[in-house]
């Protein structure tokens, strides 16, 4: 039986800073959810039991078993699935009010705009820089509200951007607070994470929705809040509209916010876990990997972390074979991808899934 509105928001209604009328907003709101991994799938399922009515998810990945311990609306039954498709189907189920939809390709310079448009306010549950960067780019361009959240081992980071102000002024964005994109920062598959901070940190980012679409006051606007998970500490961070929308367009036209994450890789500089094992003395390996501690199934040629690579002097030897390396084959990729734009003649390969499925 499906309930009726009332009943199912009526703890909600009750604050007089709700009511019905909030609730009425609530159902008015369009939000787009960016990511639906530890981030964005609780996000979108609090957003959706809050009663916003309409939800768009976009995320091109698919539920993988090293998901599952921080993002608990997937199951083993999920796994090897897009993860927009089957967090879609499972708000369907619990949130009757809430028209859910879902893309399950990457967000990316050429569609982002588009993407966008229809929507209020826009939620970064990512956990690519790169598109942390476009979404927050973009959000500016098209002077739309962005609620920020990230996380680094054991500090989470969570801020509203772009929130438009009574004299006509929109407030800072992660321009502001960090001007240029970070290349040596691992995401959470290559630096860990415990799945207490990943759950807050979305909680974070869905009140800042509710208290943006309801109009309440104390938005994190105009900082960043910083908490560490464990010290159980926080700061905020102020912040001061420093980079102008004219010169976020110019970076705009100029960056390429690639991730190799999120890219169709050309297979010919791909090479599996199989077919290395059958060749592993022929080869050179270099690994890229920043953590020196982290061990590898196999010897090492040479160690060159990803963000030292361009500055490296590395030249490829002619009829040598190099394969590199990293924890999830991402940043491996992103090296091949960066070295062959200066040496497209050498035999340069990505191991498929890195060491971790070796």
């Amino acid at each position: 039986m499906k309930p009726t509105r009332e009943q199912l928001f009526t703890r909600q209604t009750t604050l007089v800073e709700v009511g019905e009328d909030g609730q009425q907003k609530l159902q008015n709101a369009k939000v787009l959810v960016v990511g639906c991994g530890g981030l964005g799938s609780p996000i979108a399922v609090y957003l959706a039991s809050s009663g916003v009515g309409k939800i768009h998810l976009v995320d091109f990945d698919t539920v993988d078993v090293t998901n599952l311990h921080r993002q608990v609306f997937f199951s083993l039954d999920d796994v090897g699935q897009s993860k927009a498709a089957v967090l879609s189907e499972f708000i369907k189920k619990r949130a009757p009010f809430t028209e859910v939809s879902f893309s399950d390709y990457p967000i990316t310079k050429e569609n982002i705009f588009e993407l966008i448009s229809e929507y209020d306010i826009i939620v970064d549950g990512t956990d690519s820089l790169p598109t942390k960067y476009l979404i927050n780019d973009a959000c500016v361009l098209k002077d739309k509200p962005l609620v920020y959240g990230s996380l680094y081992k054991f500090d989470g980071y969570v801020a509203t951007f772009n929130v438009l102000q009574k004299d006509g002024t929109r407030s800072s964005n992660l321009r502001d607070a960090f001007p240029k994109m970070a290349t040596d920062v691992p995401n959470c598959e290559e630096a860990g994470t415990l799945n207490p901070i990943v759950g807050v940190i979305a909680m974070q980012q869905v009140n800042e929705v509710l208290k943006w679409i309801l109009n309440l006051d104390k938005l994190l606007i105009r900082q960043l809040l910083v908490y560490n998970f464990l010290q159980n500490s926080q700061l905020k961070m102020k912040l001061n509209n420093t980079v102008s929308k004219e010169h976020t367009q110019q970076i705009f036209e100029n960056e390429t916010y690639f991730d190799a994450s999120c890219e169709i890789r050309n297979p010919d500089w791909l090479i599996s876990a199989d077919k290395l094992k059958n060749k592993i003395n022929e080869v050179e390996i270099i690994s890229v990997i920043a953590n020196q501690e982290i061990k590898h199934p196999f010897k090492v040629d040479e160690n060159i972390p990803l963000s030292q690579l361009p500055n490296s002097g590395f030249i490829p030897k002619e009829n040598k074979e190099y394969v590199f390396v990293c924890q999830k084959g991402n940043s491996s990729y992103t090296a091949i991808k960066l070295l062959k734009e200066k040496f497209p003649e050498a035999t340069m390969l990505s191991l498929v899934g890195g060491i971790t499925n070796y």
